[in-house]
């Protein structure tokens, strides 16, 4: 966690105000939605989101902020919440960072009206206060991330994904909203100027690097020591698997798809596959194309002049790269 403080070090004070911001964002006047955002509030993650947003506003206007960019971070930050709870809904899933899930605790039928109310108390934030720039940027966000789920679960029916289409469905499914946070920064300082189109790329790089590092967790992660295997249980097609799959013989690419379609529940099957991407340069293979996308990341920030908060832009492109969970 101590490169984390690092990077908010020069947003300590936006940080703190931010989270005030949020959370009255968020109130209604029905007790049992009050008592769930709490539950969600207190249960928050690294925050990295609207640290994207803070550090790109700072960059680009000489370290202020503006209402606007508290505005900004509290949108992204509502819808992505919204995403979250519905993810957990349609995954089926109990717990979310060592934490109950909102399904887990009230059933999927708030579960799902709680998201919808928190999608709704984003577009109004913007909505009420005219800042339609930044909500057609959000907007496209949530519309390409559904895309990007759904093109996920169409393909993986069949396994036959090409590493173009990957490079498609993680742009749209993780990489968008980071690229909506940079752009978000970008537009509430500097509304219609070139830099919101520059750091929507930048973001979509760092998305990027962030997924396949995702995907790397799955053949083995330094903090747990092992394997996990969850994404070959859940026939989803990672970089190392796909380049894998794409460069072996018939009767590997046979034999790994067999594996994954019809023995994706057998662990000593599940651990052959991983030893045989491993073996077969899915990882290495993987690595270099995240760390090409880090590299492009760090090439857009290059041209502009030093300060603190460029310094914790090019932390958060590392660490998005080097952490460990």
């Amino acid at each position: 966690m101590k490169i984390v403080a690092q990077i908010k070090e020069p947003i300590v004070a936006e940080m703190e105000l931010f989270e005030k911001k949020f959370y009255e964002s968020m109130t209604s006047k029905v007790a049992l939605l009050n008592r769930i955002t709490h539950y969600i509030v207190n249960r928050k993650g690294k925050q990295m989101r609207p640290m994207f947003v803070f550090l790109t506003a700072k960059m680009l206007n000489d370290g202020l902020v503006n209402e606007r960019t508290y505005r900004g971070a509290a949108v992204i930050e509502l819808i992505h919440t919204a995403t979250l709870v519905h993810d957990d809904v349609v995954d089926e899933s109990y717990k979310r960072r060592g934490f109950f899930s909102i399904n887990a605790l009230w059933k999927n039928k708030i579960a799902v009206l709680v998201g919808d109310y928190l999608l709704s108390k984003g577009l109004l934030l913007s909505i009420d206060n005219g800042d339609f720039d930044l909500l057609k940027i959000i907007s496209v966000a949530v519309r390409e991330m559904s895309e990007g789920e759904l093109l996920q679960i169409e393909k993986a029916r069949r396994l036959d994904i090409t590493e173009e289409v990957y490079y498609d469905i993680i742009r749209q499914k993780t990489a968008t909203l980071i690229a909506a946070c940079c752009s978000l920064g970008a537009c509430a300082v500097k509304p219609d100027s070139d830099e919101v189109e520059v750091f929507r790329k930048f973001g979509e790089y760092c998305g990027m690097a962030f997924q396949i590092k995702d995907d790397l967790f799955d053949y083995g992660n330094e903090a747990i020591g092992k394997p996990t295997g969850i994404d070959i249980k859940e026939q989803k097609m990672t970089l190392p698997l796909i380049h894998v799959l794409n460069k072996c013989t018939n009767t590997e690419k046979k034999w790994l798809i067999n594996s994954i379609k019809n023995h994706n529940k057998d662990k000593k099957r599940v651990k052959e596959v991983i030893a045989f991407v491993k073996d077969n340069g899915g990882l290495d293979y993987a690595v270099t194309k995240m760390l090409t996308f880090k590299d492009e990341a760090l090439q857009l920030l290059s041209n502009y002049p030093d300060s603190s908060y460029k310094n914790s832009l090019e932390l958060m492109v590392n660490y998005v790269v080097e952490r460990k969970k």
